[in-house]
């Protein structure tokens, strides 16, 4: 989907060890996300390289698969070869039946 240099995963494919790397928005998290994810807005990226694990399975993953794709992209420029994007981001993963937590005290929903 967004080209051979950008390595995918479906969200029936994804490791259950892996870490999962949210990079929405703080409403888009707080509205609904995978209960094991990790929250680290898009553009806290660069300035918090240190907190993405180098030696484990990361899926990063957005609303639609659009934003995580640039930062698996950034990432694997800046040395990370243990990355993928989430296809169809959380919005496919809520298509496929799974987990949602919030954080707002409502069912875990995708905006």
């Amino acid at each position: 989907m967004f080209g051979p240099d950008v390595p995918e995963v479906s969200p029936a494919g994804v490791p259950a060890h892996a870490y999962l790397l949210d990079v929405r928005e703080p409403d888009e998290w707080s509205a609904g996300h995978a209960p094991d994810a990790h929250h680290l807005p898009m553009m806290e990226i660069p300035a918090r390289l240190a907190e993405i694990p180098t030696d484990a399975d990361v899926v990063v993953l957005c609303r639609s698969g659009g934003r995580s794709a640039q930062v698996v992209k950034y990432l694997m420029g800046n040395g990370f070869d243990n990355v993928r994007n989430l296809t169809g981001g959380m919005r496919q993963w809520a298509a496929d039946g799974r987990p949602l937590a919030s954080e707002d005290g409502q069912p875990g929903r995708v905006i």
